[in-house]
């Protein structure tokens, strides 16, 4: 429940930046965000960065500098601009969702204590700060999109596009037992994002690498709704948790095995080389782990394997770096 001497969320960390430097007034709509909880808005980004590398490595190693039309100052202008369009949409997709699931948020207790169910924002007050955060996105979507070429309007359309997968999501657990199938859809759009700014279309790699990231999603979002998996029984929230119960571990094993070998072959159409596939192995590493660590019956562990996933994103985009480099 809220905490009222705080008026913290039950699932944030107390030290968090956001508790200790922002005024209390803002808090509220920071947790709307999710400003408290950055792994979201990390897990939202890895797709977009590891599809922004893979098309830097089909690029020709002798025009990846400075004085190219492709170079390392526009990449990493681009990197940027994912990076705050991340962090924008991701908060605006968690208020959305907030808004609308304000009837089943306020009978579950971890989240019982968001800003929307606890009444310390209005359903409007949201509404409007969700717009906002969209329009922020948009001008960072318009930043990826005025490239050395012109206007990109095949990524720009690609990018609206996903709007629609995005407003699906916050029903698809009062219909289906696969809702996470829904979340790896609209938060793997990256995958697809990334390839399209760099060349203004698409290819079989970036497929690839997006059919990978939705099993990615899959697997780590099972694993933090196993921490709701009571509450959600009683209000009649259906997710993958609850449809996979003790047979979690092997389901993660094919879900993670799907995404390795799908990565894999993605990067053998981009011509990747062997940083880019020796990353693939590292983090095959950490997933193994995190099956095996995996305490489906413990919140908190299932909240720390969760969060850990954030590691791997960095491994295989390391390997990717290097793979530019070399």
């Amino acid at each position: 429940m809220t905490d009222t001497n705080t008026d913290r969320v039950a699932d944030a960390t107390p030290d968090n930046w956001v508790y200790r430097l922002l005024p209390k007034s803002i808090w509220p709509y920071a947790q709307l965000a999710r400003w408290d909880r950055p792994i979201g808005w990390w897990l939202l980004l890895w797709p977009c960065w590891w599809s922004l590398a893979l098309a830097a490595s089909q690029w020709t190693g002798s025009r990846l500098d400075v004085e190219a039309d492709f170079g390392w100052p526009l990449a990493l202008t681009w990197g940027a601009a994912f990076l705050a369009g991340a962090i924008a949409m991701r908060g605006a997709g968690c208020t959305y969702n907030d808004i609308v699931d304000v009837d089943i948020d306020e009978k579950v207790s971890r989240t019982a204590s968001r800003p929307i169910p606890s009444g310390r924002v209005s359903k409007k007050q949201a509404a409007a700060f969700m717009i906002a955060q969209a329009f922020a996105g948009l001008l960072c979507l318009l930043a990826l999109c005025l490239n050395y070429s012109g206007f990109n309007t095949f990524a720009f359309f690609l990018a609206i596009s996903s709007l629609a997968v995005v407003a699906c999501y916050p029903f698809a657990k009062r219909v289906t037992d696969w809702p996470q199938f829904v979340l790896g859809l609209a938060f793997s759009w990256g995958a697809l994002m990334g390839w399209a700014v760099v060349f203004g279309e698409l290819a079989t790699a970036p497929v690839l690498l997006y059919v990978g990231c939705v099993l990615w999603t899959i697997g780590y979002d099972t694993i933090y709704a196993h921490q709701d998996r009571e509450d959600d029984a009683l209000v009649g929230v259906r997710s993958t948790a609850r449809l996979f119960g003790e047979k979690t571990k092997p389901a993660l094993m094919a879900l993670y095995a799907g995404t390795l070998v799908l990565f894999a072959v993605a990067f053998s159409f981009a011509e990747a080389s062997w940083p880019g596939y020796l990353g693939l192995v590292i983090g095959s590493c950490h997933m193994l782990w995190q099956i095996k660590s995996l305490d489906i019956n413990d919140g908190e562990n299932c909240l720390r394997l969760f969060k850990s996933n954030s590691h791997f994103g960095w491994v295989v985009f390391a390997g990717l770096v290097v793979d530019i480099l070399v």
